[in-house]
């Protein structure tokens, strides 16, 4: 009797779900010093050697480079092994997100991926890799009012082994970036006509406590950022404060305005809710491919595969200027770089009784950091609405791989907002000793404030 290939194909699904499971419930802790990075990731190359083994990452810093000067590109000399088009991207399409695939589809004429050798450059230092060690063991979810969040965790990336997409997703956004750091960059707009407005030029100090000694273990705080605008005129003097909290009932934002003379404390700092960090472009949410509370949705693990994401993307950082980055309808193609890269892939999906403008989303996050690299945002109508982006840096200093230039292209309407574009400032991520607790107050971003 002939099957149906229906049947079949559910057969094929179902057996490659249970293999799946297995793989989860085979990994230990031990595992992390044999098969698996420190992180979770898988140590071998792939079948045909297009995605090489990680040895443990790239940590020799450029000895021309200053802490907080401009970055170079360990990479420049590489050039692309291929071009993905509109005209070519069928024969590459297994490999490619849905987002970019639309990207491609919509803009045949000028989007493309220029894809080079890969380079498994994170890295960490060893007391985070230590940390990561011990929370294998020792981390849960815990249940609260604000959804899951890790517990018996610290400096580390908490579910190196992560069973489910809450604890993937966490991984996120608790992903190794450094302890603290300082920041210049500026944040467009582009119309649908291709007029790119310049929304922000910012000076950022932000911190991880998470990463800190007993840290969040005091208040639950993980993240905090300050930000002070520098212009646009209009918005010269304007000043951000968000702290992140592991029970996101207690995270909060706060914004000072000049005309004003006094610190207001949002009312909704989460989820769908604009963001005042980027003049409103953004949601909350959306920063950074995903960002903040994550009891709206249902988190699926959905499971591995190989992608083609922006990766080693320093080439974001040198231009003489940030307009250099901007084309009329994305990113310019010719200072990104793409390489193949194992991904979790990992689908959001609105629950019952819940609301979002956009309710579902599915994330890919890169294996050897747990970064969220790309992202794609469906509206109540199931089209996709959103394509979320940024362009993993690599920064040996730290030693890292880290997430910086990032924002969405807008399928439905052709806008699009590009931010934390660090291109022609003499200052771009500087590593520094971590900051007092002080500095992200309410009362310290006063102080930082044009009156």
């Amino acid at each position: 009797m002939q099957i149906r290939k229906p049947f079949t194909a559910m057969l094929t699904a179902l057996a490659a779900s249970m293999l799946f499971a297995q793989g989860l419930m085979a990994a230990d802790a031990n595992s992390l010093k044999t098969t698996l990075t420190p992180f979770g990731a898988e140590r071998a190359g792939n079948a045909d050697g297009s995605i090489p083994a990680w040895d443990g990452g790239l940590t020799k810093a450029d000895p021309n480079y200053k802490d907080g000067g401009k970055r170079s590109d360990p990479f420049a000399s590489e050039k692309p092994l291929f071009s993905i088009t509109a005209q070519n991207a069928a024969q590459y399409a297994d490999k490619l997100s849905a987002g970019t695939l639309a990207m491609l589809k919509k803009y045949p004429d000028s989007y493309r991926l220029d894809v080079y050798p890969t380079h498994r450059t994170a890295a960490a230092p060893q007391g985070v890799y230590d940390a990561t060690f011990a929370n294998a063991s020792s981390a849960k979810l815990v249940d609260g009012a604000s959804g899951p969040s890790p517990s018996n965790a610290q400096g580390g990336i908490p579910f190196p082994l992560a069973q489910n997409g809450a604890e993937a997703i966490w991984n996120h956004l608790l992903r190794w970036r450094g302890a603290a750091w300082h920041t210049s960059f500026s944040q467009y707009l582009t119309t649908t006509d291709g007029k790119h407005v310049l929304t922000n030029d910012s000076r950022g100090d932000m911190q991880m406590p998470w990463y800190l000694p007993g840290g969040a273990e005091k208040d639950g705080v993980y993240w905090t950022i300050r930000l002070v605008n520098d212009g646009p005129p209009l918005r010269a003097g304007e000043a951000i404060l968000g702290r992140e909290n592991l029970d996101a009932e207690k995270a909060g934002a706060w914004t000072y305005l000049p005309g004003q003379r006094r610190v207001r404390r949002l009312p909704n700092a989460c989820c769908d809710t604009p963001t005042p960090a980027t003049a409103g472009v953004m949601s909350f949410d959306e920063l950074y491919v995903f960002n903040g509370r994550i009891d709206r949705f249902d988190w699926k693990l959905v499971g591995k595969k190989e992608l083609y994401i922006p990766y080693n993307s320093n080439r974001v950082l040198t231009p003489g200027a940030a307009t250099d980055l901007l084309s009329e309808h994305h990113l310019n193609p010719d200072y990104v770089r793409w390489e193949l890269h194992r991904v979790w892939v990992v689908e959001a999906t609105l629950k019952d009784g819940k609301r979002h403008v956009l309710p579902k989303s599915t994330y890919y996050l890169d294996e050897d950091t747990w970064a969220a690299v790309l992202g794609e945002r469906y509206d109540s109508k199931q089209q996709l609405a959103k394509v979320l982006w940024t362009t993993p840096i690599v920064a040996p200093d730290l030693p890292g791989v880290v997430t910086v230039t990032n924002g969405f292209y807008d399928l439905l309407s052709g806008a699009w907002f590009a931010g934390d574009l660090f291109a022609g400032k003499s200052e771009q991520y500087r590593i520094v000793q971590p900051y007092s607790e002080s500095v992200f107050t309410p009362d310290a971003l006063a102080g930082e404030g044009i009156r």
